[in-house]
């Protein structure tokens, strides 16, 4: 039996939590096109008969601007202390190395951790240009295994998971063979509210909002969920935003988040919205860990 922890880095939007959520069958990670759409580390867990391997999902590697970004920072050295196993993920229509990528390199290197890197979106490029992108990262470091994938398309993620498991040590099952995450319903529930809102709104908003379900039962039939959630930005003009005209964008974001939510529970859901300003949360050591971003 192998089982170990993986831990998932990169840039912001390379396609950290599409892997994730490819990898589990599971939709445990919200994708959005913004970028730093993860802020905490979120666990993804695959059971087969001869493995159990622990994703972790991190924030996307940038320079942080506030107190919420040094949470992400912090998350992500964290998160790749005492692992089995790195996959390191970039995009295959990187032109070169890059400066991002140059830092991460470096982050890779002080690790000094068994790496795999991986080549997402395949899918978009011309093989010569995946064999150009293999021979840069091969000079720059000692990687133990490199895989071209297409995390959107499926394509090559077994062949991911198979050289996973030749890499992990024998080991015990840390989780029951039924658990595919760590994240509790709530903290599922809040971050799909969360992705609603990425998809609908633009620029500076999706960043400056966070979620927080004030209520969640179960009525008696058990056929139905009352939830109450309350979206949270940081600026009064903000609220109106969110909101939206007549209330038609938090209308919409309420019924996108409702069908993922009935799917994930398997029964009816009554989603109840709210939207309140809580100024410089992001800066806030007390309001984030009262968002639960500690």
């Amino acid at each position: 039996m192998k089982s170990g922890f993986v831990t998932i880095i990169g840039r912001p939007n390379v396609g950290k939590s599409t892997l994730l959520n490819h990898l589990t069958g599971q939709k445990i990670a919200i994708v959005s096109n913004k970028p730093q759409t993860t802020r905490t580390a979120i666990k993804g867990i695959i059971n087969r008969e001869d493995a159990q391997i622990i994703f972790t999902d991190t924030p996307g590697i940038h320079k942080p601007k506030n107190k919420l970004g040094e949470k992400m920072s912090e998350t992500i050295d964290e998160a790749s202390q005492g692992v089995d196993l790195v996959l390191y993920l970039i995009e295959a229509t990187d032109k070169g190395i890059g400066t991002a990528n140059e830092f991460i390199l470096k982050k890779v290197k002080e690790l000094n951790q068994k790496t795999i890197l991986v080549i997402n979106k395949v899918d978009k490029v011309q093989k010569e240009h995946i064999l150009e992108l293999i021979k840069m990262y091969s000079e720059e470091y000692d990687f133990k295994a490199i895989i071209p994938i297409s995390a959107r398309e499926d394509d090559g993620i077994e062949i991911l998971v198979d050289e996973i498991v030749k890499l992990l040590p024998e080991g015990p099952l840390y989780y029951d063979k039924e658990a595919f995450t760590d994240q509790t319903e709530r903290q599922i529930i809040e971050e799909t509210i969360r992705e609603k809102a990425l998809k609908l709104l633009s620029d500076e908003v999706p960043h400056g909002i966070a979620v927080e379900v004030e209520s969640m039962k179960q009525r008696g039939n058990r056929d139905l969920y009352d939830i109450e959630a309350t979206i949270y930005c940081e600026k009064k003009s903000h609220k109106g935003i969110v909101i939206g005209k007549d209330g038609a964008t938090l209308k919409r974001i309420g019924e996108m988040a409702r069908e993922d939510m009935e799917e994930m529970l398997d029964c009816k859901v009554n989603l109840q919205l709210w939207v309140k300003v809580k100024e410089g949360w992001r800066d806030s050591e007390a309001k984030l860990k009262q968002l639960g971003i500690s």
